[in-house]
C-alpha cells in the first residue's frame, strides 16, 4: 500500500499502521480514512497529504 505524506509536517501515514489514536485502524487505505480526518501532528487536512 501506498504511504502518504503531510506537506505541511512531513508526517508520513502508513496504511500498514494506520491512525489508531485517531480511529484509523492499522490496514485502512488512504482512500478508506475519512475525509474529516486531519495530520495527527499538525491538524492539517487530508487533501494537504501526497503520495509518498
Amino acid at each position: 500500500m501506498k504511504k502518504f505524506v503531510c506537506n505541511v509536517c512531513g508526517y508520513v501515514y502508513d496504511p500498514a499502521e494506520g491512525d489508531p489514536d485517531n480511529g484509523v485502524a492499522a490496514g485502512t487505505a488512504w482512500e478508506d480514512v475519512p475525509e474529516e480526518w486531519v495530520c495527527p501532528l499538525c491538524s492539517a487536512p487530508k487533501e494537504d497529504f501526497s503520495e509518498e
